[in-house]
C-alpha cells in the first residue's frame, strides 16, 4: 500500500510566547536574549511532524538531526489537551501513547486545529490497525 501523507506541520511560534517574553529581558540585561530567541524559532520551525496514513514522524534539531517514527497500528492511546495558555491563542497538543518500547510517548505541540487532527489520527490508526489485523490488548 502506498504510504500517504495525512498532515504534515510544526508547532506555532505562539507556543514559545513566554520564552521571547524573557528573551527580552535578556536582551535588555546581557545581549544574549537575540541569539536564545533565533535558536528558539528555528528549533520550533525545523521541528516537523509528518503524518501519513501508516506512521507518524517527527523531525528536530538544529545542528544535530533526530527522527523518531511510530507506526500507526501501534498507538495505543491518543489525548487532546488545551493548556489555558495555549488556548488562548487556538492552539493544542496532542499526546500520542504507542505500544513502543524507545518512544512510548510522542507530544505534538502548539497545533491549530488539534481536536480535528485527533480524530484525523485517530480514523487512521483504526483503519491501519484493520489491514494489519492487529488489536490491542492489555494485560494487567
Amino acid at each position: 500500500m502506498e504510504e500517504k501523507t495525512i498532515w504534515k506541520g510544526s508547532p506555532s511560534q505562539w507556543s514559545n510566547l513566554m520564552f521571547y517574553l524573557s528573551c527580552t529581558f535578556l536582551i535588555a540585561a546581557f545581549g544574549l536574549g537575540l541569539l536564545l530567541a533565533l535558536w528558539k524559532y528555528l528549533d520550533t520551525q525545523l521541528h516537523i511532524y509528518h503524518i501519513t496514513n501508516q506512521r507518524i514522524i517527527e523531525h528536530r534539531g538544529i545542528l544535530s538531526k533526530v527522527s523518531k517514527e511510530i507506526e500507526l497500528y501501534r498507538v495505543k492511546d491518543i489525548q487532546h489537551r488545551e493548556p489555558l495558555f495555549l488556548r488562548i491563542f487556538g492552539l493544542s497538543n496532542i499526546l500520542l501513547i504507542a505500544a513502543d518500547h524507545d518512544s512510548p510517548v510522542l507530544v505534538l505541540k502548539g497545533l491549530e486545529n488539534g481536536a480535528e487532527l485527533k480524530e484525523e489520527i485517530r480514523m487512521a490508526v483504526d483503519i491501519r490497525r484493520d489491514i494489519k489485523k492487529v488489536r490491542e490488548i492489555d494485560f494487567n
